[in-house]
């Protein structure tokens, strides 16, 4: 039997996590550790924070969340204000750990992390699980090598050769294995940040966790069935029904994709399935798809050619982006938008798709510039996501029609009486 440590990153829960399920099967004594690694919180070669107040309130709502559900299962929760590589080679020693269970990572800043950590730990074992996904890489009709340039194609042969794997659950621990700890969960203060109020106008008012991700769940699907409406709703821009809003749990991991996926299977099965349904299937299997992009293209997606190797005319003006994420472009729709995300750290989907196509093909500016800075405000970010759909809306993704998108016909379509521009524009 071995003392086993989890390292916790973006897998924040402790129900179907599949690093927390492997280290207590072969544990004498099994711990978790949580990093608030300060790179994250650092200032950008772009002049701003990599991540701002929004997700940093949300990390730390969700981590005390995690240590509190660790703890009912007897499992102790270290949280340090330090760089893993600093602090879990001392907790190696101090607890005598034999192996490290956490979640497969493969972009740049998490394998440098990784390889830095195996340099110092070279007799403790790594083990490492894809628990990110819906449709886990061995339950692919794909090897990675040929995941298809175009969604459809993955789509389409995911539903009918691929399977989705059943949620797992974390038996409690026995009273000895909890080991008291004084460490601490950093205050936002602390982190850098200024405490603030949520906006009233949010359309995200929700609490980082796990917990509070299966209360929303909850009410999205059973208590007001807005998910049987999710398809003639999504694109809506006002309020926090309109679309499921789970983006943010999924994101830190505090809530698991399949959870989601089995609850809509259930949900088809006592309430009705329809194209709405599915169409929440649908979007979490673009999720995959990013994922396994990122995977398959490795750092091309943070270069500017991206993943077609495509050459265009990009500009860097600082007064441009200054005017974008101010919101005092020539396009109020645009505006609206980016007034939100600065005052929420929230936008729609819609939106998003806008102001990245305004930045990118309407001003050509760097789209490279424009990810990194919906990385620092959105409480959702995730890179795969991130800067897949900003290769996708740039022309440098996995779309080869290269579109781009008309902002006026866009707010005619999806703000018709003006509605959501009035409500940012106007304050």
């Amino acid at each position: 039997m071995k003392n086993n440590l989890v390292w916790f990153r973006n897998d924040l829960r402790v129900a179907d996590n599949l690093s927390l399920l492997k280290a207590i099967q072969n544990s004498k004594t099994c711990i978790g550790v949580y990093c608030f690694d300060p790179r994250h919180f650092a200032i950008t070669n772009y002049g701003f924070k990599k991540t701002e107040k929004f997700r940093a309130q949300f990390l730390i709502e969700t981590v005390a969340e995690l240590k509190e559900n660790l703890k009912k299962k007897n499992i102790s929760l270290f949280v340090y204000q330090e760089k893993p590589e600093d602090i879990i080679p001392k907790l190696v020693e101090e607890h005598q750990i034999d192996s490290i269970y956490t979640q497969k990572e493969w972009t740049d800043e998490e394998s440098e992390i990784n390889q830095n950590l195996k340099t110092q730990l070279k007799k403790v074992d790594f083990i490492e699980s894809y628990d990110q996904f819906l449709f886990h890489p061995e339950n692919i009709p794909f090897e990675i090598a040929t995941i298809p340039k175009i969604f459809t194609a993955f789509r389409k042969k995911c539903e009918k050769e691929g399977s989705i794997s059943a949620t797992i659950s974390i038996e409690k621990q026995q009273q000895d294995n909890f080991i008291p700890n004084n460490t601490t969960i950093p205050t936002l203060e602390e982190l850098g940040f200024q405490t603030f109020e949520k906006h009233p106008n949010t359309a995200f008012p929700f609490k980082g966790g796990e917990n509070q991700a299966l209360l929303r769940l909850e009410n999205y699907f059973w208590e007001t069935q807005n998910l049987s409406q999710y398809k003639q709703t999504r694109n809506g821009l006002i309020g926090t029904d309109y679309s499921s809003k789970f983006s943010p749990w999924l994101a830190n991991g505090s809530l698991s994709a399949k959870t989601i996926y089995w609850k809509i299977k259930e949900y088809e099965s006592t309430i009705g399935a329809n194209e709405d349904t599915y169409w929440l299937f649908f979007e979490l299997l673009w999720r995959d798809y990013f994922k396994y992009i990122s995977l398959q293209q490795g750092s091309k997606i943070f270069q500017l050619k991206g993943v077609l190797n495509k050459e265009y005319h990009w500009n860097t003006n600082s007064k441009a982006f200054n005017q974008w994420i101010s919101g005092q472009t020539n396009e109020p729709f645009v505006n609206a938008n980016m007034i939100e995300l600065a005052a929420t750290g929230f936008m729609s989907n819609r939106g998003r798709q806008n102001v990245a196509s305004f930045w990118a093909k309407e001003w050509q500016q760097d789209w490279r510039i424009g990810a990194a800075y919906f990385e620092s405000m959105l409480i959702d970010y995730d890179v795969h996501s991130n800067y897949g759909n900003w290769m996708y809306t740039s022309g440098v993704g996995n779309d080869p029609r290269d579109r781009k998108f008309n902002i006026q016909r866009q707010a005619e379509l999806y703000d018709p009486k003006g509605d959501y521009q009035k409500l940012w524009l106007n304050l």
